[in-house]
C-alpha cells in the first residue's frame, strides 16, 4: 500500500499511471516505461533485460498497483520500496523493472524542475561523452577496413568480437587462434588505438589464458566479460593468468553484485548498465564506489534512445569515466534509434555525445507511432558446441 497522504500536500506530482510499452525498434524489441503524474507530466524509462520483456512488464504491472498515488519526487524512497517489498528481493527481472521506473522518475523530476537530469546528479563534469564503437567482422581484412572507417570518423576506442561470434555453433577453443591473429593485425595497423574485445562470457579461464598467450604484450587494452560473473573467485584465478585489464559489469543487477569485483580489484573498467542495475539511484552509488578504487565507468548501452540519454546524463555527472558504448557508428546499422519513433534524442556527433541541457532526459517520443509497432517474439540465440552441448550466448 502507498504511504498515507500528507494533509495539505500538493498532489500534482503524484503518480497517476504507470505503463510498460514493449515496441519493435529496428532489429530488436525495446521495453519502455511511461509514468504520468496527476498534472499530466510524462516521464520515460527503459528496461535492459532483452528478450524477457514480458516478464519485466508483469513486474512493472505489480509495482504499479502500489506506486499509483505516491509522490513521484520521492525517488530514493520508491527505489527502496520496490526493491525491499518482497521477501525474495533483487534479481535481474525485478531490477530491470526498477531501473526503468527509476529512469522515468528522474525524467519526470527534471521536467518538473525545468533542469536536465545531470543537474539532479550534481551537474555535468564534461561537455561531451566519448564513446567506443563496435563491429562484427567476418575476417581480418574486414576488421582492418571497419577500424579504418572508425578511426577516420574520430573514434579512439574500438571493440571487436571473437571469430565465429554469430554462428549457431560456437567452438571457443577453435576461435582463439584466428581471433588472436586479427587482434595482432589491428594492433600493428593502429598502434595508438584503444583496442578491446567483447568475449561475451563464452570462455573458460584456461581458454582466456591461452588467448592472451597467443598475442604479443600490449596487443589488447581490455577483455570484456571474458567469463561468466557468478563466481568472483574464478575471476581472481583468471587475474593471475593475464595482465590484460578486464571490463566487467553489464550483467550486474545491484551494487551488491558489483561489490566483490570492485573491492577485490577484479575489474579495471565497470561496464554497468543503467537499465539493469537499478537506474540512476543505484548506478551513481556504484560509480562512487568505483571512484574510491580508481575504476572508470565504461557503461553498457546496447538499447535505444532512452537508454542512451540516461547513460549520457550519468556519464556526464561522474568524475571516473572512460567511454560509453554506442551502437550508432558508421559500421553498424541496427535501427535502434529510429527518428520516426524518437523525433528528439541525444544525437551522436562524430565519436561523442554532446551532453544535453533540455529538461529531463532531453528526448521526445511519438507515442502513436511507438504504440503502432508490434514487438516480435524474440529468443536470444541458443548456441551449441560442435559436440551438441549447450554453450553461453
Amino acid at each position: 500500500m502507498p504511504p498515507p497522504p500528507v494533509t495539505g500536500r500538493d498532489c500534482a506530482a503524484d503518480i497517476a499511471r504507470i505503463e510498460a510499452l514493449p515496441a519493435r525498434v529496428g532489429g530488436r524489441n525495446q521495453l519502455l516505461v511511461r509514468i504520468e503524474t496527476v498534472d499530466g507530466l510524462v516521464g520515460w524509462g527503459e528496461s535492459g533485460l532483452s528478450s524477457r520483456e514480458d516478464a519485466v512488464s508483469a513486474v512493472i504491472a505489480d509495482f504499479a498497483r502500489f506506486l499509483r498515488g505516491q509522490d513521484s519526487r520521492r525517488i530514493g524512497r520508491i527505489w527502496q520500496e520496490t526493491y525491499r517489498s518482497q521477501y525474495f528481493e533483487g534479481g535481474r527481472v525485478l531490477t530491470a523493472a526498477i531501473s526503468a521506473i527509476d529512469i522515468a522518475l528522474h525524467d519526470l523530476l527534471g521536467k518538473r524542475l525545468d533542469v536536465p537530469v545531470h543537474q539532479l546528479l550534481g551537474g555535468k563534469q564534461r561537455d561531451v561523452v566519448p564513446t567506443f564503437a563496435s563491429y562484427l567482422a567476418a575476417d581480418t581484412e574486414q576488421a582492418l577496413a571497419d577500424t579504418t572507417t572508425l578511426v577516420a570518423a574520430g573514434w579512439d576506442c574500438v571493440r571487436i568480437y571473437p571469430e565465429g561470434f554469430d554462428s549457431e555453433i560456437f567452438d571457443p577453443r577453435a576461435s582463439l587462434a584466428p581471433t588472436a591473429r586479427t587482434l595482432t593485425a589491428l594492433r600493428g595497423a593502429f598502434p595508438n588505438l584503444c583496442l578491446g574485445i567483447d568475449l561475451h562470457s563464452r570462455y573458460s579461464p584456461a581458454e582466456i589464458a591461452s588467448l592472451a598467450s597467443m598475442m604479443p604484450p600490449g596487443t589488447v587494452d581490455f577483455l570484456e566479460e571474458p567469463i561468466r560473473s557468478e563466481n568472483p573467485d574464478a575471476y581472481a584465478a583468471l587475474r593471475k593468468l593475464t595482465t590484460i585489464p578486464f571490463a566487467i559489469g553489464e550483467e550486474f543487477a545491484s551494487k551488491w553484485q558489483a561489490q566483490p569485483f570492485i573491492e577485490r580489484h577484479l575489474t579495471q573498467y565497470m561496464r554497468l548498465d543503467i537499465c539493469n542495475i537499478g537506474g540512476f539511484t543505484e548506478a551513481m552509488k556504484v560509480a562512487a564506489w568505483c571512484e574510491t578504487h580508481y575504476v572508470d565507468l565504461m557503461p553498457h548501452n546496447p538499447l535505444g534512445p532512452v537508454c542512451t540519454a540516461a547513460s549520457v546524463h550519468m556519464s556526464a555527472a561522474v568524475p571516473n569515466f572512460s567511454w560509453l558504448e554506442t551502437r550508432q557508428s558508421p559500421v553498424e546499422h541496427l535501427g535502434f534509434h529510429d527518428k520516426r519513433l524518437f523525433p528528439k534524442q541525444v544525437e551522436l556527433q562524430g565519436a561523442v555525445y554532446p551532453v544535453p541541457d533540455s529538461p529531463g532526459l532531453g528526448i521526445e517520443i511519438d507515442e502513436a507511432a511507438l504504440r503502432a509497432t508490434r514487438p516480435l517474439p524474440v529468443e536470444c540465440p541458443h548456441l551449441r558446441r560442435p559436440d551438441g552441448s549447450v554453450t553461453n550466448w
